[in-house]
């Protein structure tokens, strides 16, 4: 419909107008391809192509790369996060578990501690209110 209505061929803006069958030809009349999908790596986006493995060292990073290569980097660098949270969450659980028992073993358990800190706190509020009794007499 697009080609009929702009005749069978038609360049705008640069670009050649193919019929609808092949909607819009990316072929440019300058020699450049007007619709490349590539941008120029941050420094973080070098750090996590490197570090995902698509390269070896930052120097091997071409100036332009492909948006796909960026977002296949990223997905491989965000599942070797979540596998490090894993493993740091699995080592605290077994941390706290191994604290748990030598405290349980130690017979200091979490009402034995509040009791303990309650009953000096009862103490020290029963000498301040002697402290202020001893004082008004």
């Amino acid at each position: 419909m697009l080609g009929r209505l702009l005749g069978h061929s038609q360049r705008v803006a640069g670009l050649v107008l193919c019929p609808l069958s092949s909607l819009l030809c990316t072929k440019s009349l300058t020699g450049k391809e007007p619709f490349r999908n590539e941008r120029k790596p941050t420094n973080f986006d070098k750090k996590v192509l490197v570090w995902s493995g698509r390269f070896k060292k930052e120097e091997d990073i071409p100036r332009h790369i492909s948006s796909e290569v960026l977002d296949t980097a990223r997905s491989i660098a965000r599942v070797k996060v979540c596998y490090i949270m894993i493993a740091l969450t699995v080592l605290g659980c077994v941390t706290m578990i191994i604290s748990g028992k030598e405290a349980a073993k130690k017979d200091q358990t979490l009402l034995r501690v509040n009791a303990e800190k309650k009953a000096k706190w009862r103490a020290e509020v029963e000498k301040s209110q002697e402290a202020a009794v001893g004082k008004s007499q």
